[in-house]
């Protein structure tokens, strides 16, 4: 039964993107439905377990699930730009990438002169991971990747905030888990209402994507309870299969095409993407 909750993050964020990009709308359509389905979860395990946290705990937590839209415009944006098969393995690099030093400069995570040359060397991996895979032999392919990568870098940071504030309080993450969700919520709103107007509430594609929210927020519900199960470590790496599902997902779903040398390099960059990230889970 730990396999299976260990497994069910990985499937979910792994399936999540062909989700949203089968369901289709603009990215003011899929951050507006991620929201709204992300707390209805939030809700639902408010109600179940009634957690308590104080004022500050509420704020960072919601701050942290803010941070996470802005993350995700630009995951959506380049999935329209780059593909699926592209956003993933260079998105997922750049976040792990960001939050282990994020750990290390911050929240003093690797300590140790061993723990922190393992640790650089798995950022290492990651790096040339990420540049692997977004090879491209294609010159519009070159273009969407360029377009892509534009919007996808700079708001990656909205995923290093949402990972590094929960590291801030004292409090469990079913506790701070309705607050994130409310957080993700209101700026999934805030965001619908300056770049879609009143027209983003009323298309249908923004509300099917609550599905796709709704989907996230099971899944980082189920990380919860693996990590409590199967140790923080363990529950991690499981769920850096997801990458390699929404990739491969990007190519055999979607139908997004790359050329026997672009699906050679991303199979090997996604290899050490997950390599990278499996020694940062055991450092500590």
């Amino acid at each position: 039964m730990n396999l299976v909750i260990a497994l069910l993050p990985a499937l979910g964020w792994g399936l999540n993107p062909l989700l949203i990009s089968k369901i289709g709308g603009k990215p003011v359509n899929q951050t507006l439905g991620t929201g709204v389905g992300a707390l209805i979860v939030g809700i639902i395990v408010q109600l179940m377990y009634t957690p308590h946290v104080n004022a500050t705990t509420f704020i960072l937590s919601a701050l942290s699930g803010a941070f996470w839209v802005l993350g995700q415009i630009g995951q959506y944006t380049a999935y329209g730009r780059m593909g699926v098969s592209s956003t993933m393995p260079i998105s997922t690099g750049v976040q792990l990438v960001g939050t282990s030093v994020i750990g290390v400069l911050m929240f003093g995570e690797w300590g140790g002169v061993t723990a922190k040359l393992v640790g650089f060397a798995a950022i290492i991996l990651m790096i040339i991971g990420v540049a692997m895979t977004a090879v491209t032999d294609n010159s519009d392919s070159r273009a969407g990747l360029a377009s892509g990568l534009t919007v996808l870098l700079p708001t990656t940071v909205g995923y290093w905030i949402y990972s590094a504030l929960p590291k801030a309080v004292s409090a469990s993450g079913v506790a701070i888990f309705f607050p994130q969700m409310l957080g993700m919520c209101l700026a999934a709103l805030l965001y619908a209402l300056i770049a879609g107007g009143p027209a983003a509430f009323k298309q249908r594609t923004s509300w099917l994507n609550a599905f796709a929210g709704m989907i996230f927020g099971v899944s980082a519900l189920a990380y919860i309870f693996s990590a409590k199960d199967n140790g923080v470590a363990t529950a991690y790496v499981i769920t850096q299969l997801s990458v390699v599902i929404s990739t491969l997902g990007g190519m055999l779903v979607l139908h997004e095409h790359k050329t026997k040398r672009e699906l050679r390099l991303t199979l090997i960059g996604l290899v050490l993407i997950v390599a990278g990230s499996v020694m940062t889970a055991f450092l500590g």
